[in-house]
């Protein structure tokens, strides 16, 4: 059970507190409810450019790294298409520095044209050489909007194109800030061996006075039902034909979540998992095979995929992964199998949980899902998982009607 204590601030940010003894460590995750996915469609990428800018100095602060070195504290930050994240580790006893920072780039940043000219460049130079200049680099580019025809997961987190980032203003900079970056549009997350009172007071110190902004209200796109396969072939110069498999799931909060995360597990989760047993050990057909879910907060996809062997034709793997798929469908899970991938899960997500920075990372994450107290009701929702359900679920979302093919072809 993990103990949260909430406050929230009149300027509207959530604030959560986790007490830990265990470590003189402290962690403090501030999450903004803004991703890839509240971009405007022909300005893409600015989700994760302000994850660069808020490094970059802000209003009072000119260099954001230095300050926490000095107090013995780490701090980096992710994007996705749903949210951002930004979080520090620091000696419990040094955590003021950590709202100090924090609070600062929450009320503006520096907002200079050389700030946005160097984030630019590497945001570019990113977008380069891990999706253009890497083997199977630009998958997701390609696979995505394959997918998805009006939802905004149709474009990955860095963005449509580098043309989006080429062109953008310091005024577009500072209207998607104020238009998303916001104490209303956060949670803070503190972890470690902390007083909460003595955080309140901290807390209310250094972002209380940040005011309110109003923040764009979210209104997206509803994906419509995939009614028929869709399929793209690309070829690029990379070792091995690959295939990717992309069926349409349930969003994060639905009921069947844990039931499809669990479908995913049972196809590939080790080298004892159906996939790897069957089409790699037994019929030689791959070389490599995964299946696994996006996790996305809105109805996000269930990926299967595979590289081929030189000597494994498209239409015998794909007959092969369609037939791993029927199984689930056509028969019920052994108990013990299912049990397996449920005492994994809860294995690793109660390890996982030993880590103040993961406690209070994932706090902000459920919070921003609903409420932070139903993280500990996780492990409960997939052990109520069963082998009927897993039938049920894998019959009504893994059909042929529902899933968009990428056949990404070797020039070899």
């Amino acid at each position: 059970m993990i103990d949260i204590i909430k406050h929230t601030l009149p300027n509207g940010l959530r604030l959560l507190i986790h007490q830990d003894f265990s470590t003189p460590i402290a962690s403090v995750n501030l999450l903004y409810n803004v991703g890839a996915k509240d971009e405007n469609p022909d300005k893409t990428g600015f989700a994760h450019l302000f994850e660069h800018l808020m490094f970059g100095g802000s209003v009072n602060i000119p260099s954001f790294d230095e300050p926490l070195e000095h107090v013995g504290g780490e701090n980096n930050a992710f994007t996705n298409n749903d949210y951002t994240n930004y979080y520090i580790t620091l000696p419990a006893e040094n955590i003021e520095t950590a709202f100090w920072l924090e609070s600062d780039r929450m009320l503006s940043l520096a907002f200079t044209k050389k700030s946005l000219d160097v984030q630019r460049n590497v945001v570019i130079e990113e977008f380069n050489q891990r999706y253009l200049n890497q083997p199977y680099g630009d998958v997701w580019l390609n696979l995505r909007p394959l997918a998805y025809t009006a939802h905004p997961y149709m474009w990955a987190t860095i963005g449509k194109s580098t043309d989006h980032i080429k062109s953008a203003t310091l005024t577009d900079v500072k209207n998607f800030f104020y238009s998303h970056y916001a104490p209303n549009n956060a949670i803070l997350c503190v972890a470690g061996p902390v007083e909460p009172s003595h955080i309140i007071e901290l807390v209310n110190k250094w972002f209380g006075p940040i005011e309110k902004r109003n923040v764009i209200t979210r209104n997206l796109p509803k994906e419509p039902l995939q009614t028929a396969p869709r399929k793209l072939e690309v070829i690029r110069d990379v070792p091995f034909n690959a295939i990717y498999k992309a069926y349409h799931m349930c969003n994060r909060n639905h009921a069947n979540f844990a039931t499809v995360d669990l479908m995913s597990d049972l196809l590939s989760n080790g080298k004892s998992a159906r996939l790897y047993q069957h089409l790699v050990k037994e019929k030689q057909l791959f070389s490599s095979v995964n299946a696994y879910i996006t996790g996305d907060i809105d109805e996000g996809l269930f990926i299967v995929t595979g590289q081929l062997y030189p000597s494994t034709s498209y239409s015998d793997a794909e007959s092969a992964l369609v037939d791993e798929i029927a199984l689930l469908q056509n028969s019920t899970v052994a108990p013990y199998e299912l049990e397996k991938v449920q005492n994994k899960f809860e294995s690793n997500f109660t390890f996982e949980e030993t880590s103040v920075l993961n406690k209070a990372m994932n706090l902000s994450f459920y919070e921003l899902l609903g409420d932070a107290k139903n993280i500990n009701l996780e492990v409960e929702r997939y052990r109520s998982v069963t082998p009927e359900s897993i039938r049920t679920v894998a019959q009504q979302i893994l059909t042929e009607k529902n899933c968009s093919t990428l056949y990404y072809k070797s020039k070899q």
